[in-house]
């Protein structure tokens, strides 16, 4: 009774009668489940549900480990069942082992893919085109920055650049399983859990897998563990593993409508009269006018049933809205003034550890240690992994009155977090590579903690601060992306800023609708900016869902986002100046540079799929918000020069050199605008100040190799190649222009290398095959020339250079 009690489970013994009856079943027996999925709304009891079934499962000398929202991928969930089962006594040694290596390579993989999307000026560094490697890597989600890609790319382009990327990663690594382990860890991983689950049957009667939070986690371990579960892809599961998930809602009939004979759906709802009742009796609350208005106000629901029975309330008079009393009453019946402060301080945050808390609580580390083991014990702090989080029903009330009864205590304590948060942020940084960071759960954590207590400190600038995170957010694809809108969501509730929280809605919507791009359309829609040229919106889109959240509104008398529906708000609001306040704070929390931001996110998404034109467009948009960007500048001339357009993009070189001479990028595309206007010595002048600045500039090294052999210098021209090769050994252009060089100075054999490497590098790349074909031809080597050439016209039909050569080649032959 005593563990039942502690449990919290005085009701739900159906659902635990069926769970601990499986284990009697056996599995060949048709009644037997491998699969239990747990759903229901917040605050139902699914986790202490699920923990139960743990204890029951281990009742029965179950194997178990229990995963939740802190694993953030499938090698995360594996790695945490490695650590549990090892401390149950049973490790998954070779899991283990391929876990680490994973992460190992994984690191490398980043770090080597955000070298090769270092950008050069033309976009088209090979064949492949950077425009299919920034497909790939979109594809594959290993760098930041190009995640929007994938809105706007067809599944062939990026599949073209998933296999470019894997042949770089190939030469990286050079072993096929490293590249497989970086860039499908399911297809590696997943095989070596099951054969380390069936050695493991041996030894235990059952394998329990318990996934909670799976709201969060399914979007990413649904599929993997309908395969897992369902088909041989992965390898046989031993038929004594157990699975039970739970979440908010139901299993998701398309995918798992075919096994329903061999899982079994437990929704959770409110407690039954009889059931909330037993939680009360064994909780000492058995008067009947009490119990009678504690069914009525909580509505059976497990988590404030919980509430008013600790509080063991003497009449129905204490009994109250716990929605909105909770606070009140936890602090009456609590006589320590430290635990009292300890229990509000703890509602600041999102989440809690010790670190967090001592911050929140404004107390040394032994003090916050020892509040915090009290903190832990109570009803309404939920587990998540090592940390705690209050259910939202009890938080709610809390943050309430501490921000009715002391503004500035309010103010003070969320800008000790927003500081704390900085500074552990600022400490993850120090010393590495900035682009990695978006890759950095625990980074992207510290800085979603930074901006919400930012904006619950009233900071001026924090809403436009997120906004400019989110769109760098939008660049690494929809999970992070949600994140950041979730916390402007939570920020604005919790601060009671329905302007805010209503962005935070409507992103959510166009995120759900439309993916990044159309968060990305929404910003610009409702600033003002949508341009004609802008992506295709789904029809269900943000559009649609703004002008119906307007009407609605409006209806309820409630406020909205402000921006370029800045006056969208109550009469109530109009009467508050606190109110207008913020209101006119979030009309200008898209200032001009984020917008170009946005706008410069676009139009390199359209270049990816090669529409220059319109990526001209929308940087035009951008310079019109911020006209002295050397950045976008620099990039319109680019895409002006690579649409032919070579006098208005040497204005616009020529333009952004002058605001930041030290822009290599810009520098080199104006050389190479200056040589294709035929002014070679100019486009030399340009490709060394590149040079000067950036001298293992591979791309520009190519250029000026064109330019030494516009001017008559082979020598300069080879020079120029060697050094460009020796920067980026894995560039086919670069290799397939030095076989020409080489070739041009009669080195036929040496450029014959140079060709053998470029097609090896790239088997797509038509002008490296065309040019093998001509320095064969040259050789005498007929048959070989014939291949090569007959390949390059494979690759591109209308390859006419090559045509003339074959046509040579077979003359030749013939004669």
């Amino acid at each position: 009774m005593r563990r039942r009690t502690q449990a919290g489970l005085v009701a739900r013994s159906a659902e635990r009668d069926l769970f601990r009856g499986n284990f009697d079943t056996s599995p060949d027996d048709g009644r037997h489940r491998f699969l239990f999925h747990v759903h229901g709304t917040a605050g139902v009891g699914k986790t202490r549900l699920v923990k139960e079934f743990e204890h029951l499962a281990r009742e029965q000398g179950a194997l178990t480990a229990y995963v939740d929202e802190t694993a953030g991928s499938v090698p995360a969930v594996l790695e945490a069942v490695c650590r549990q089962f090892g401390a149950q006594g049973h490790r998954l040694k070779d899991l283990e082992r391929l876990v680490a290596t994973h992460h190992e390579r994984r690191y490398e993989a980043e770090a080597a893919a955000l070298a090769a999307l270092d950008p050069a000026p033309d976009g088209t560094p090979s064949a492949g085109g950077m425009a299919l490697a920034r497909a790939g890597l979109a594809g594959l989600g290993l760098v930041p920055g190009v995640a929007p890609f994938t809105a706007v790319l067809d599944p062939e382009q990026l599949a073209h650049g998933a296999d470019r990327l894997r042949s770089v990663l190939a030469a990286r690594f050079r072993n096929h399983d490293d590249v497989r382990l970086v860039l499908d860890p399911e297809s590696v991983l997943t095989p070596v859990l099951a054969d380390e689950l069936d050695a493991l049957a041996s030894d235990v009667p059952w394998i329990v897998l318990l996934l909670d939070t799976y709201e969060r986690t399914g979007p990413f371990l649904d599929a993997w563990l309908h395969a897992l579960l369902t088909t041989d892809r992965y390898g046989a599961l031993p038929d004594t593993v157990v699975v039970v998930t739970a979440g908010q809602n139901p299993a998701d009939p398309a995918r798992w409508g075919t096994f329903a004979d061999f899982m079994t759906s437990l929704p959770l709802r409110p407690f039954t009269e009889a059931e909330a009742r037993g939680l009360l009796a064994e909780r000492g609350v058995t008067a009947e006018p009490v119990v009678a208005e504690a069914l009525r106000v909580t509505g059976g629901l497990p988590v404030l049933l919980s509430t008013i029975a600790g509080t063991r309330p003497a009449g129905p008079e204490d009994v109250t809205d716990p929605s909105a009393t909770a606070v009140e009453r936890f602090l009456k019946w609590e006589q320590d003034p430290g635990r009292r402060l300890a229990a509000l301080a703890g509602a600041l945050p999102r989440l809690l550890d010790v670190d967090v808390f001592a911050v929140a609580a404004d107390c040394d580390r032994d003090r916050a240690e020892e509040l915090y083991t009290w903190v832990e014990t109570l009803p309404f702090a939920d587990r998540l992994g090592g940390r705690l989080r209050y259910h939202d029903i009890v938080r709610a009330p809390m943050l309430r009155l501490q921000r009715g009864r002391s503004p500035r205590g309010w103010n003070d304590g969320h800008t000790r977090l927003a500081q704390a948060f900085r500074r552990w942020r600022e400490q993850t940084e120090s010393g590495r590579d900035s682009g990695t960071l978006w890759l950095d759960d625990i980074w992207c954590e510290l800085r979603l903690g930074e901006l919400y207590h930012r904006i619950c400190s009233d900071d001026p600038a924090a809403v436009s601060d997120t906004l400019r995170d989110l769109v760098e957010a939008c660049d690494q694809g929809d999970v992070v992306a949600a994140r950041w809108i979730r916390m402007l969501e939570d920020a604005g509730r919790d601060v009671f800023v329905p302007g805010v929280s209503g962005w935070g809605g409507m992103l959510s919507d166009a995120l759900a609708s439309g993916g990044t791009q159309a968060v990305l359309d929404t910003l610009l829609e409702w600033a003002g900016h949508s341009s004609p040229s802008g992506p295709r919106r789904p029809e269900a889109g943000p559009s649609g869902s703004l002008r119906m959240r307007r009407r609605q509104a409006r209806s309820r008398r409630d406020p909205a986002p402000a921006g370029a529906v800045g006056d969208w708000y109550t009469a109530e609001e109009r009467d508050s100046s606190r109110s207008a306040y913020r209101v006119t704070r979030l009309t200008a929390a898209m200032p001009p540079p984020l917008l170009a931001r946005i706008h410069r996110d676009r139009a390199l998404a359209y270049a990816s799929r090669e529409d220059r034109a319109a990526a001209v467009t929308e940087l035009g948009h951008a310079l019109v918000l911020t006209p002295d960007d050397a950045r976008t500048l620099a990039l319109r001339g680019e895409y002006l020069r690579t649409a032919g357009r070579n006098a208005e993009a040497a204005a616009d070189l020529e333009r952004a050199t002058t605001l930041d001479p030290a822009d290599a990028y810009a520098w080199a595309s104006l050389g190479a605008t200056r040589l294709a206007l035929r002014h070679p010595e100019g486009a030399r002048t340009a490709l060394d100040r590149a040079l000067d600045l950036k001298p293992d500039y591979a791309w520009a090294l190519v250029r000026r190799a064109r330019v030494a052999r516009e001017l008559g210098d082979p020598e300069g021209r080879l020079a120029a190649l060697d050094r460009a090769v020796a920067a980026d050994p894995d560039s086919a252009w670069a290799h397939c222009e030095r076989g020409d060089a080489l070739r041009a100075a009669d080195r036929d054999q040496e450029s014959l290398d140079a060709y053998d490497r470029a097609v090896a590098l790239d088997p797509g790349y038509a002008s490296a095959y065309a040019s093998r074909g001509v320095a064969h031809h040259r050789l005498g080597h007929l048959d070989e020339a014939l291949a090569d050439l007959d390949r390059a016209l494979e690759l591109n039909p209308s390859y006419a250079w090559a045509r003339e050569r074959r046509d040579a080649v077979v003359r030749d032959r013939v004669g």
